[in-house]
């Protein structure tokens, strides 16, 4: 199986004030099965700032990123296995972890913290980092229903394969 990427990007547009020219992409279902995610900052999918000098609400934001990256490749919150929170200030870690702790309540993930001195925008006070494992009974009923989308049913009422 092939890696599906989702949303690329390259740094030139993204950091237009740094020299930079990478292409990435915000997920990467691997494997099947095995989902990576960019890590999520308090800036939405179109890349608008969202919560400046609030780490709760920048924290809401990553998550509800997350939560559509995720299923954009068929994956769950409850799908996640490991998140690596990243935060600017030892201040941050209650409303941070409150937010995050909101949105994975019961998936029980491990979780590794860590305070550093600063994110690629000053503006950014949290990041969060997570892989996600999608249950592989899931992936097989996904492969079935897109299977049976690219049948048509004729008159004659036969399944028959779509021509591109």
């Amino acid at each position: 199986m092939t890696h599906h990427r989702l949303r690329k990007f390259n740094t030139k547009k993204s950091y237009p004030e740094q020299k930079l020219d990478n292409d990435l992409c915000m997920s990467v279902r691997a494997s099947g099965t095995h989902v990576f995610l960019r890590g999520q900052v308090g800036q939405d999918l179109e890349g608008r700032m969202v919560g400046v000098g609030d780490p709760a609400a920048q924290a809401e934001q990553a998550m509800k990123n997350v939560k559509t990256l995720l299923e954009e490749q068929g994956a769950q919150l409850e799908d996640i296995c490991k998140i690596t929170i990243y935060i600017t200030d030892r201040a941050y870690r209650e409303p941070v972890y409150r937010v995050i702790g909101k949105w994975l309540k019961g998936v029980f993930p491990v979780s590794t913290g860590l305070i550093v001195q600063g994110l690629a925008r000053p503006e950014w006070v949290m990041e969060i980092d997570a892989w996600a494992v999608i249950p592989e009974e899931r992936m097989k009923k996904r492969a079935a229903a897109s299977a049976t989308r690219r049948m048509r049913r004729p008159a004659s009422g036969r399944l028959v394969k779509r021509r591109s």
